[in-house]
Formats: structure tokens, sequence, C-alpha cells
């Protein structure tokens, strides 16, 4: 498990959960299982800990304890599989939206640029379309958005290009490929900086990355009991802008609602005033950790 990924700013985030020893937990990002292996800690024998993740390679990861459940499923289910499983309510729920260090290890599974693999990015290798189809398939301005939008790019138009003139020629199947593909257009000074903003920008188009977080972020007004916890450590600036939104306002565009008497009207309390994030001595142990903000609310 700790091969599989290094848990990011844990003793922060499972504190601010506020876990009581029968307490219900939903961790919506097993992973490595390192955060939920925390949050078992904290419970008593009454208390329960449901999990999300759609990778099946996280399997070999769960913990032997009759209090632990497995969903195997995209948090964007989150309602619905609980409801299966006979909850309607819980005390806290926690999503670590970074990709597993195992997803940018295993090199082929086509997350990294470092290395050479089939251009896939697919968190459930069982279903969807993989990058190398986005590449191949998309029109020229469906690429520019993508890269506009999720990769926050500043000329997203001549990546399109770049990769629209390599595919005319031969498909872009690979990793490699596709760094070679958009190499006319790649900045020689941030060349690293350039191709993980371009691999985010497909990760995030491939996997639904931004829907399925704004229908976890929704269903969780739905799912936690009044008093419960919402906590979540996020990697960019789209979402940590989404999650910051939904705690101030229960809105994406984080605009409240007023009342006749022009009180501001918010399903929750944030209790996180800035975001946390790592420490010195996290840095230091883990350099991946060095994007991660946690915020966290209450539901009123």
């Amino acid at each position: 498990m700790q091969d599989y990924h290094i848990p990011v700013l844990l003793e922060e985030s499972v504190s601010l959960m506020n876990i009581s020893p029968d307490d219900t937990c939903v961790d919506l990002t097993f992973g490595g299982g390192g955060h939920s292996r925390r949050i078992l800690s904290s419970l008593g024998d009454g208390g329960r800990l449901y999990s999300f993740d759609q990778d099946a390679d996280t399997l070999a990861n769960r913990p032997d304890d009759a209090r632990f459940h497995y969903v195997e499923s995209n948090f964007r289910f989150m309602r619905g599989a609980l409801r299966l499983r006979g909850v309607e309510q819980a005390d806290s729920v926690l999503a670590d939206l970074g990709v597993s260090s195992h997803h940018f290890d295993a090199v082929e599974r086509g997350f990294s640029f470092r290395g050479d693999a089939p251009l896939d990015m697919r968190m459930n290798r069982r279903a969807g379309r993989t990058a190398a189809d986005l590449v191949n398939e998309l029109s020229n301005e469906e690429l520019t958005r993508i890269f506009r939008d999720w990769g926050e790019l500043d000329t997203p138009w001549k990546i399109a290009n770049c990769i629209e003139r390599s595919r005319a020629a031969k498909p872009v199947a690979t990793t490699a490929e596709l760094v070679e593909a958009v190499r006319p257009c790649t900045p020689r000074k941030d060349e690293s900086k350039f191709l993980t903003k371009l691999f985010q920008a497909l990760r995030i188009e491939v996997n639904g990355e931004m829907e399925a977080l704004k229908m976890a972020l929704e269903q969780s007004l739905r799912v936690l009991r009044p008093g419960g916890r919402l906590v979540v450590i996020s990697y960019h600036s789209l979402e940590d802008r989404l999650v910051k939104n939904f705690m101030r306002s229960g809105r994406f565009d984080g605009e409240c609602e007023t009342d006749f008497f022009g009180r501001r009207q918010t399903p929750f309390e944030v209790i996180t005033r800035k975001a946390v994030t790592p420490s010195a001595e996290e840095l230091a142990r883990n350099p991946r950790s060095r994007s991660a903000k946690l915020r966290a609310a209450i539901k009123l």
C-alpha cells in the first residue's frame, strides 16, 4: 500500500473530519488506502467506513476489517451506491482528488509523459474512451477547448494544430508520440510544466473528472447529516475553485443566495478560512504533495 501512494495531508484531513467512534464515514478516493486506514483507526466497533474507487488496481489495497466496505464505483454515484448498502446519511465525507503515485509510476497506464506507453489514461480500464481516442478523433475546436479549459494552457489552438498535423500522417497512439506531436509548440524553458498541463487536460477529459466532482459535491449535501463534515483535498486551481465556491455558497459559481432580509443563505459553515497546505516536513518527505490544498466545511 505504501508503494502505491503516500497519503497527503493525512493527519490534517482526518482531524477535520472530527470522527466519533460510532460514525459512518465515506472516503470517496480509496486509492492506496492510506486515508481509509487512518479513518478506521479513529472509529470504534460500531463505526463504518465506505470507500469508493473505480480502479480495479486498488482492490489489492483493501484492509481486512469488518467495519470497512469497499465500493467499486466512480464517486459520482455516491448517493445511489450508499443507499443500495442501506446508508442514508453519513457523518463525514472525505475526497483526496489527487491521482495516485501508482498511476504516474505505472508507465503502462499512460498517465505520464516520462516513458513510452499506450495513450490510455482511463481510471476505469473497462469503460470509456482512451486519451488516444480523443487525440485522434476529436475536432480541432474540441481539442482546443480541452487544452484551454482543463490545462489552462496559453496557446491551446497551437497545440490542437500540432496534433492535427501529426495525426494526419499517422495516428498518435503512445505517450511518446504525443510528446513528439506537440514538440513544435513546446516551450524550451518550461517543457515539463507544459507537458504536465497537457497530460492533465487529457486525463480530466478522459475520466470526466470535473463533472464527477460536481456530482459528488452536490450529493454530499444530501448524504451528510446536519453537522456532518465535508473534507476535500484538491491539486489544481480548477478543482479548488469548484470546492471553495461550493463550500461557500452551495453553488459552483460561488454566488450566495439571500433571503428577504439580505442574509446569506448557504448550506455550509466553512471551517478552513484559508486552504490548509502541506508542512515543510511533508513536502520534504513527499514532493508530490506540493500543490495540495485542503478545505473543510460543516453542513448546516
